[in-house]
């Protein structure tokens, strides 16, 4: 079969491929984008209704990445014609000692984020009896929060990488990357197909060790891991007040277990909470289990939302699924060995990337095409970092 010459290949369509293919068909770069699955598919992580974007992290290095996502999620939907990111406050929620909290109010001074710290009396105030928090907690209130609408921003990057001229290909798996005598790579599909390019960005998921280890031996500690998020139904007369819109946050809550959720926007009269974490799996042989520490869930949605949800059960569940570094770092680098700087991996995005799709297909396609992150400080998410622990 003839072979097809590129620029760049992605392989991976989730979110972080598809940002890759528009980054690099706006720069002018003839790009292919592969997915083993169909596009648009629920088997990995870049599916469903909502994620969060917040710029608060324990973090620091995360701070520049997050604030410009939220630029660019603004400027990409601006050319696609339609709204992907829903404006919202966040909050965070902490025992007061707690070193999560902490971290987050030394972050908000250094970056000089507008913040409110809150006692329980205070949030009751704040957010009109919709939160409650135990007395020896606090909480911390900014405004750099919002939704993220997951499946509509995939289909969002893939609609404009095709407006840019990449050639998009679903239901085409990658079996292997082969360093070319000619310079560049080639890619091989499961289907006998080549493609050549100069340059291949590897932005598998909860896939992406698997093909990783296939193409170089390289075992990259990144795990796959299923995790739940569930829907609550608010009670009759209460719904508008946990709407998008309405003043209430999206807000993580950091005690026993770290707990998440959002505004109603994806289903009336439901609002989403799920639990950080998971159970590791092998992504082609997936459990589809049931949700993890569901009654300490029930638990906190009863006292949380001061009984104007019914804690008894969620009404839905959605199965997600993390690819998981052992710090929830992520893996921005090159692959090295014989491929040098020709194939780029993108991975171990564990459960709090997604808000920072734009930026990182921005930050790939440097890679690609400069050999740098064009000043983005990305040290943080080398794969060498792994080596004094694992097999590398």
């Amino acid at each position: 079969m003839e072979e097809t010459q590129f620029d760049v290949i992605v392989i991976g369509g989730g979110v972080m491929g598809s940002s890759t293919a528009y980054n690099a068909g706006k720069r002018g770069l003839k790009t292919l984008l592969l997915e083993q699955f169909d596009f648009l598919h629920h088997r990995g992580s870049s599916h469903g209704e909502s994620r969060t974007i917040r710029v608060t992290y324990p973090q620091h290095h995360y701070y520049p990445l997050v604030m410009d996502s939220y630029t660019l999620w603004q400027e990409a939907q601006a050319q696609v014609g339609y709204q992907v990111y829903f404006p919202a406050h966040h909050f965070d929620m902490a025992p007061s000692h707690h070193p999560t909290m902490r971290s987050l109010l030394d972050y908000c001074r250094a970056h000089n984020i507008p913040f409110q710290l809150l006692r329980s009396p205070e949030v009751g105030q704040k957010f009109s009896g919709r939160i409650n928090i135990p007395d020896d907690w606090v909480g911390l209130s900014n405004p750099h929060g919002g939704i993220i609408k997951p499946t509509k921003a995939v289909a969002m990057f893939q609609t404009l990488a095709f407006k840019n001229g990449a050639v998009l290909k679903d239901n085409t798996k990658v079996i292997d990357i082969k360093k070319s005598p000619e310079g560049g790579v080639v890619v091989l599909t499961a289907r006998g197909e080549k493609f050549r390019a100069k340059k291949c960005v590897v932005t598998a998921g909860a896939w992406a060790s698997k093909l990783v280890k296939t193409v170089s031996g390289v075992e990259l500690p990144i795990e796959a891991v299923e995790t739940h998020v569930s829907y609550w139904r608010i009670k009759e007369g209460q719904q508008g007040k946990f709407a998008v819109g309405s003043g209430f946050p999206t807000f993580a809550s950091f005690g026993d277990i770290y707990i998440y959720g959002t505004p109603t926007l994806e289903f009336p009269d439901l609002i989403k909470v799920g639990v950080h974490g998971g159970k590791a799996c092998d992504p082609d042989k997936r459990p589809w289990g049931p949700g993890v520490m569901m009654e300490a869930l029930k638990t906190w949605v009863e006292k949380s939302f001061m009984g104007l949800v019914h804690s008894s059960e969620p009404v839905m569940k959605q199965a997600c699924m993390y690819s998981m570094t052992p710090d929830e770092d992520f893996v921005i680098d090159f692959l090295g060995g014989e491929f040098g700087k020709d194939v780029i991996i993108g991975g171990g995005f564990s459960g709090h990337g997604f808000k920072m799709a734009p930026v990182i297909g921005r930050i790939l396609v440097d890679l690609a095409l400069h050999g740098d992150p064009n000043g983005v400080d990305i040290s943080h998410f080398t794969i060498a970092r792994f080596r004094t622990s694992s097999k590398l």
